[in-house]
């Protein structure tokens, strides 16, 4: 976050910079409103950039194994652009190299789940997915399948059919 701070306010000050450039090889005939404008759309553009790029970056940056799941889009009234081109603000990823069943329960998986968040601290749950059942279940701590494979007792949520989470581990592989 700090560092983007310091790459808008040097956008604005390298394009006020050039403005003023301009304005004296042309013997000032720029209006002087000029380059705190100049220098407040080269602000306003770095900042929406690297909102645009977050999610772009961030993926890249992925280790391998890790899928995203499930993304979320944002449009803000304060960012009337938005409303034609949202902006992913958060998504949440599978890592399948943590991928573990039972052989008693082949189809029940346990997997490790990143959620991703702009100016958010990146967060981990490990969750038990029942691609026959289609249901999933947080668990908590270090709790993994019991000797028998038993998964009796979680707290299982059914989600829609279009589950991103589900859908990424099961159908997807």
């Amino acid at each position: 976050m700090f560092l983007e701070l310091i790459a808008v306010i040097f956008a604005g000050i390298a394009v006020a910079g050039v403005v003023m450039l301009v304005n004296a090889a042309s013997g000032g005939r720029l209006p002087r409103w000029l380059a705190p404008v100049a220098a407040g759309l080269a602000m306003i553009g770095v900042t929406v950039a690297s909102e645009y790029g977050w999610y772009s970056r961030t993926v890249a940056g992925l280790p391998a194994g890790l899928v995203v799941a499930e993304t979320v889009e944002r449009r803000s009234l304060y960012r009337p652009w938005t409303y034609v081109f949202p902006y992913t603000e958060r998504f949440v990823a599978l890592d399948r190299t943590t991928r573990r069943s039972h052989p008693a329960q082949p189809d029940q998986h346990l997997v490790e789940t990143y959620f991703f968040g702009r100016w958010a601290p990146i967060g981990q749950l490990s969750t038990l997915m029942d691609c026959a059942g289609w249901q999933r279940a947080v668990i908590s701590g270090e709790t993994g399948f019991l000797p028998d494979g038993d998964t009796s007792g979680f707290d299982w949520v059914s989600p829609p059919a279009d589950d991103g989470l589900l859908t990424t581990l099961c159908r997807e592989g």
